[in-house]
Formats: structure tokens, sequence, C-alpha cells
């Protein structure tokens, strides 16, 4: 993220310009109104942009939903698509990626994927301490 920039802001500008570069349109239905730390924004980035490019390469989706809020339970992110999705017992080095991204941020990542429906990747970090 550029200096300054919120966690709201880099995602905003990030999905913008995907979404002008791919065609792919993109639905953002929550952004975080509050700070977040910075080890835990830079775990949401790296997952975004990993996630958009599966999107990009493999899905075939004509749409991506995103949404991004933090509350008493921490921080949530979820990406889903309406691609093709795929084979979740074969998943590749990209969610891999994202699963490490959000272990760095002090998080969980899930991703579930339906032949034909899409695929949707769900990613929680609790409240930081101290």
């Amino acid at each position: 993220m550029r200096g300054g920039q919120s966690l709201a802001e880099a995602l905003e500008s990030c999905l913008a310009d995907w979404s002008e570069r791919t065609g792919i349109r993109v639905e953002t239905w929550a952004l975080p109104a509050t700070d977040v730390p910075s080890r835990v924004s830079n775990g949401v980035m790296t997952t975004l942009r990993e996630a958009l490019s599966n999107v990009e390469r493999h899905s075939r989706a004509r749409t991506v939903s995103i949404a991004v809020t933090v509350g008493k339970s921490g921080l949530r992110l979820t990406i889903s698509d309406d691609g093709q999705g795929f084979d979740p017992s074969a998943p590749g080095r990209g969610i891999a990626r994202m699963r490490a991204a959000f272990a760095e941020a002090g998080g969980s990542l899930s991703v579930n994927s339906v032949l034909g429906e899409g695929t949707t990747v769900s990613g929680v970090v609790p409240p930081q301490r101290g």
C-alpha cells in the first residue's frame, strides 16, 4: 500500500485497476471503515491479489464480489466469483500463498469451490491483542 493509504482505499484502487484491465465486473459489498494493523492489511492485499489472479487465469468469471469487514470478531474477508470453479481436492500454489498470507496476519483462510458454480475465498483474522 502506498504511504498514508487506508486498507479501504488500497482495496478500492486495486479492484478498480484490476476490473478495468480484465473486463471482469467487481461488486464491492463492504470495505473496512476503521484502520487495520499493517500486517493484517498486507495479508488482505496479498490474498486479494492472488485471488484476483486466480480468477483472471482460471475461472472464466464475469463477476467477482468482495467484502472486507472489521468488527468485534476481527477482520473478515470474502471473495466470491461466478466462474467455473475447480476441484478443491487439488489446490494450486496460489491457494497455499493465500493461506500463508493470512496465517502471517494471525488468521485462517478457507477456499470453497463448486464445479460450474464458482469459488469463494473466506478469511478471518481474530481481533489483535495489545
